[in-house]
């Protein structure tokens, strides 16, 4: 009978006839306040080891801190402080917007940033044109395309002094030379090239385009990395030609870089100072003049330093005006 009310047991167990559990007992109020004051209180700050790491980064970056606050941010603030000033060795004298509006005034003023605008616009085309055409022929994975690399991009890493005065010699008027003996094997008379007013600005925008389209030729085919290849195969497979798929699969993948580019070519283009210097020091005539050797004319050879400053103010608003009209026009063709 034992067994028998076992088995009963078990099967009313198996029809839900179990005991209850027995109830889990509350912690008492001393327990409690104990879990309570154990766990750890939110203070709102950062854990010791995040604060140590911040206070270390800084610690390696106040240096160039230093050096950037002194070497730039001073300067620019000084000169923005001079740009109001008649500069005088015997004590400076407050002559308001009159370095201004000599400036928009002064013919010289006027021809330089003239000037400043053709090479910058010609710069910036011509670079941008012929970056993008080496891009796509050198663009591949052949194994000998990366000295083609290597040898198209050595303008850009050799100093701007040392370029432009290569190309000085180049541009020897003369017969015997480099450019002037080649053009003569074409039957084509010598050029004075930086000798004449009609074409020393041409000639440094031809060494400026020389030197900005390796720069531009690399920036694209980084950009050419992110296109996806299957779209030309689909372009392929419906018949496109080449000419459709580089105008309506490559040339609108490459558009933000096409903004990149024009932003940092014009900038470049304006701010273009060591390439005049060396080749015409804005001569013959000033017809190569641009408004950066205008302004060190000014501030170090003769000494008007208000108005040196006043020029340089001219030409940052300029580059940041620029820089926001291209900003606000990639951003309204991407809405």
């Amino acid at each position: 009978m034992a067994a028998g009310s076992a088995r009963e047991g078990g099967t009313g167990g198996r029809h839900g006839l179990t005991a209850a559990p027995a109830p889990t007992p509350s912690p008492s109020p001393a327990a409690a306040r104990t879990r309570e004051s154990a766990a750890p209180a939110p203070t709102g700050r950062r854990p010791r080891r995040a604060r140590r790491g911040t206070l270390i980064a800084w610690a390696f970056l106040a240096p160039a801190l230093v050096l950037f606050l002194y070497f730039k941010f001073i300067p620019m603030f000084e000169g923005l402080r001079m740009s109001f000033l008649e500069v005088r060795y015997a004590g400076d004298r407050f002559v308001g917007l009159d370095n201004y509006s000599r400036i928009l005034t002064d013919e010289a003023f006027t021809e330089a940033i003239w000037h400043s605008v053709v090479l910058a616009v010609g710069t910036t085309l011509g670079s941008i044109v012929l970056g993008l055409l080496l891009a796509l022929l050198i663009e591949g994975p052949a194994r000998y395309l990366w000295f083609v690399r290597t040898a198209a991009f050595l303008p850009v890493v050799t100093t701007m002094a040392v370029v432009a005065e290569v190309w000085r010699i180049m541009y020897h008027p003369a017969d015997s030379g480099m450019i002037n003996s080649i053009l003569g094997w074409a039957g084509v008379a010598p050029q004075p090239f930086l000798a004449s007013e009609d074409s020393s600005l041409l000639s440094i925008m031809g060494m400026s385009i020389w030197r900005g389209t390796p720069y531009d030729m690399m920036i694209f085919l980084a950009g050419l990395v992110g296109v996806d290849r299957t779209l030309y195969e689909a372009a392929a497979v419906d018949g496109a030609s080449t000419w459709h798929r580089l105008r309506h699969i490559t040339l609108p993948a490459l558009r933000p870089v096409f903004w990149i580019l024009f932003t940092l070519a014009a900038i470049r283009g304006l701010r273009v100072f060591v390439e005049v210097y060396v080749l015409t020091n804005g001569g013959p005539n000033g017809s190569s003049e641009v408004l950066m050797t205008l302004i060190y004319k000014l501030g170090f050879q003769k000494g008007e330093l208000g108005i040196a400053a006043a020029g340089g103010i001219v030409l940052f608003v300029a580059t940041l005006l620029l820089t926001l009209l291209v900003q606000v026009m990639r951003r309204r063709q991407a809405a």
